[in-house]
């Protein structure tokens, strides 16, 4: 409860005298004092401001917030004119491709020796392209991959390398001729920008079967 002769901020409400002197409301003035502390009551939060586009402002616990010029960006995330960034549901990106079949696919004697996948079986967000077996990223962010390529026979050495746009970052060996289905396997976390593109080429060695067990997936850890 208030104490008496205060209003709702604690201020004391208090009436001039006979002499100039301030004294506590009492009798008829005591209709001042009421009306003052309705007039404190009816004082607004805050001073709301209109941005330049006359958005109005959204009043949160006594503070004004006026967001203006907001529109989605290429990347899935809202940006107003406050530089605010808000990323939606849909910036969620993840993918998982794996070799159904057991042999060599034609395109693998072409120059680039990069390692085609035909099945996909996540696709988050669509940014994994299964005819090139390569994943552009969306946008710029910490993103995670790994990959597990199996060799078929003894007596052969395979290297394999994840590339980021045509660069190899990191590599695995696969070679123990005592080992008939070895998997060459490595994982890592990478900086992209935006439309970074990543694949695997076969630097040496030759994938003859065992595509049914090789995997690669990656997916995006948090964007920056």
């Amino acid at each position: 409860m208030q104490a008496p002769g205060r209003g709702p901020l604690g201020l004391r409400l208090m009436m001039p005298g006979r002499r100039g002197a301030l004294r506590e409301p009492g009798g008829c003035g005591s209709c001042l004092g009421v009306a003052l502390a309705l007039l404190l009551l009816l004082l607004p939060a805050c001073c709301p401001v209109r941005a330049q586009n006359d958005t109005e402002p959204i009043v949160l616990e006594g503070k004004c917030l006026v967001v203006c010029d907001s529109s989605p960006s290429a990347d899935g995330a809202v940006t107003s004119s406050l530089g605010i960034s808000v990323r939606s549901g849909s910036a969620k990106v993840a993918f998982s491709a794996t070799r159904s079949t057991n042999h060599e696919p034609s395109e693998m004697s072409n120059r680039t020796m990069t390692i085609y996948f035909d099945q996909v079986l996540v696709n988050i967000g669509n940014h994994f392209d299964l005819a090139s077996s390569i994943f552009v990223a969306p946008r710029k962010g910490i993103y995670s991959f790994s990959f597990h390529v199996v060799k078929v026979y003894n007596r052969q050495t395979i290297q394999v390398s994840l590339m980021q746009n045509g660069y190899p970052v990191i590599s695995a060996f696969a070679g123990d001729q005592d080992v008939t289905r070895e998997a060459a396997s490595n994982g890592v976390l990478l900086l992209m920008e935006r439309e970074d593109k990543v694949h695997l080429k076969l630097e040496r060695g030759n994938l003859m079967g065992g595509w049914k067990y090789s995997t690669f997936s990656g997916f995006l850890v948090f964007p920056l």
